[in-house]
């Protein structure tokens, strides 16, 4: 991911990923360790070499996400490839997805569509690695908001890939490069339950796996039937498991004389990757306040709040959820219907918009 400082300013001390405009999502250009991304570039697949850690099994139905973390004892029972892409990047993936995705690679090949792998696992250590280094720059607050936390990223799985596009010959990385073949995104992802793949992070679906759309990033389940499953319902890994039993949710954008309604659902998304967070509550609705609390007050607000801002825009949005009975740490209350529940987030000119803070009060 190309890396900006956010000066996100949230009660919670928690990943939020700047949205881009293109993507409208949580996290969605490479490199950095930020989010369910990181880089490479390929056509054709080299030299593979099998990594030889001894295995008494992984689950891999386990669930990794921003509240469930990598089972203590994965490493030691991962069993691993390495693959060498046309750019010359090391691609490590567990032994059974690496098969499963090269009989994937296989197949669309025959329907004229091309990929090769970007990334896949990235270990806790390499993960932790990059939380020290931002850290040590930017400072903790920054590092603890801007990089996924160590242990709680699927890439540690080695069973999520992220795959990358060859079009005529030439190597199509960059996400929003990636993202205008729909075409062929459409393509891929018909075929993947046919190999024990589901297409993990779904349009519409950020409040529930904390990531935006992502067309790139596939998991493997390593059970064809259960992978069919959960893509003929068009439903999320965490819904499948029980992990989140919300149901759906109202978006309502109003009419602005300001931004734009894609302006808008960039907001909208930054705060569903924010809600992933809370687990288990059911999100009811989301809606823009009006134009007529984008004030030059409000604004002067958040630029207090956040000294580091020099915010030019803000935009309030109210949200209805239910928690469930268990809310574990956070603060809010149990089994509570909660309304009117505000969101405010401001952004410069040329930058995307920033949670400045939540709750009621403002």
């Amino acid at each position: 991911m190309n890396m900006k400082k956010n000066t996100i300013i949230c009660a919670l001390l928690c990943l939020c990923i700047i949205a881009t405009a293109v993507l409208a999502g949580c996290g969605a250009s490479k490199t950095d360790g930020t989010s369910e991304t990181t880089a490479s570039s390929d056509a054709t697949t080299a030299a593979t070499t099998v990594e030889s850690t001894k295995t008494d099994g992984i689950d891999y139905m386990a669930l990794v996400n921003k509240t469930h973390a990598l089972p203590d004892d994965w490493e030691e029972k991962l069993e691993t490839v390495h693959m060498t892409n046309s750019v010359g990047d090391d691609v490590e993936v567990e032994a059974k997805a690496y098969d499963a995705y090269l009989k994937l690679k296989a197949e669309l090949e025959k329907d004229g569509v091309y990929v090769d792998l970007d990334s896949a696992r990235r270990s806790v250590a390499e993960q932790q690695r990059i939380m020290d280094e931002f850290t040590e720059e930017y400072g903790a607050d920054y590092a603890a908001k801007t990089v996924a936390k160590p242990g709680y990223s699927e890439h540690h799985t080695g069973l999520a890939l992220d795959l990358y596009l060859i079009i005529d010959g030439k190597d199509v990385v960059e996400n929003e490069d990636m993202i205008k073949y729909t075409d062929i995104w459409s393509k891929i992802h018909a075929n993947l339950a046919d190999y024990g793949f589901i297409l993990r992070y779904l349009d519409g679906s950020e409040h529930i796996t904390g990531y935006g759309y992502e067309p790139w990033h596939i998991r493997y389940l390593d059970n064809v039937d259960t992978a069919k499953e959960i893509t003929s319902k068009g439903i999320t890994f965490e819904e499948y498991l029980g992990t989140y039993t919300g149901g759906p949710v109202s978006i309502d954008y109003g009419t602005s004389k300001i931004y734009t309604e894609d302006e808008l659902k960039d907001a909208v998304i930054q705060i569903k990757c924010q809600f992933a967070f809370w687990g288990n509550v059911d999100l009811k609705s989301i809606r823009y306040a009006g134009d007529e609390k984008a004030t030059d007050e409000m604004l002067k607000k958040m630029n207090e709040v956040n000294p580091d801002g020099k915010y030019t825009q803000v935009a309030e949005f109210l949200m209805d959820f239910h928690t469930p009975k268990d809310v574990g740490d956070t603060t809010l209350k149990a089994d509570s219907d909660y309304t009117d529940y505000q969101w405010w987030l401001a952004r410069t000119a040329d930058s995307g918009w920033e949670i400045v803070t939540f709750g009621y009060g403002y």
